[in-house]
């Protein structure tokens, strides 16, 4: 897809890049990614692949923003509170790059409406607080042989990892079983980085520029600024994935 004169001004310090140049940039015009929830996390990746230049971003809420999301949740404003988050990303996102298309879905994501949600997307950003759900995601994802970027925050510590079954085990080889259900703490800049690094994870493999992290878990333990990369294995009994 070709870059308008505003795009090619637009984006040409990330085009300076070795082995990026338009060719890479209209890559990203032509991709479409699916961000599944528009808070702490969903935020950062959203606002950054929007500025990057991915082409359509799918946002997919069914919440809405209360004052609590406002320490981290940085699609929203007091303004917005009350609205569906997906609806509220959409205005974000539109004033973020309004060369880019937005669809916003409000529903809730389930077994038996997340194919339809996820539609054609190349790349899924798991972007959620709850496990079920990112269950879904994760086989939805190998049913349609695409990536899911994982990532996930607790207080100042978070994790993030690139899957891709069959070249890497899949979500619930990694964490066979949901943990429990709660409100947890977090510090508003956790999921800045998480989720940066999320959106950079899907920038690589759509540009394809770098090396993903596949195979292998990153830890950021803020208390200390450290990163950590633990090697995940593949369940040979796996109910989702089976080993493959």
């Amino acid at each position: 897809m070709a870059l308008s004169a505003n795009e090619l001004e637009r984006y040409k310090r990330q085009m300076m890049m070795e082995g990026w140049g338009q060719a890479t940039q209209e890559k990203l015009k032509a991709s479409t990614v699916f961000i599944a929830g528009a808070g702490g996390l969903g935020s950062p990746v959203s606002i950054y692949l929007a500025a990057a230049g991915i082409g359509h971003i799918i946002i997919c809420d069914f919440d809405s923003p209360d004052y609590s999301n406002l320490n981290r949740q940085i699609l929203h404003n007091p303004s917005r509170i009350g609205i569906n988050k997906a609806l509220s990303a959409k205005i974000t996102l539109s004033t973020v790059n309004s060369d880019i298309k937005i669809t916003a879905h409000t529903d809730k994501i389930t077994a038996e409406n997340v194919d339809q949600l996820v539609a054609n997307s190349d790349i899924i950003l798991d972007c959620m607080d709850n496990f079920p759900t990112r269950y879904i995601l994760n086989d939805a994802a190998i049913r349609k042989g695409i990536p899911l970027v994982y990532g996930s925050i607790w207080g100042i510590d978070g994790r993030m990892s690139f899957i891709k079954v069959p070249e890497t085990p899949c979500l619930r080889c990694l964490f066979q079983e949901a943990p429990p259900s709660e409100v947890f703490p977090v510090l508003g800049t956790t999921p800045g980085v998480i989720g940066t690094l999320q959106a950079l994870e899907a920038l690589k493999y759509l540009s394809g520029t770098g090396a993903n992290l596949k195979g292998k878990l990153l830890v950021w333990e803020g208390a200390n600024v450290e990163f950590r990369k633990f090697k995940i294995y593949k369940d040979i009994n796996c109910p989702s994935c089976g080993g493959k």
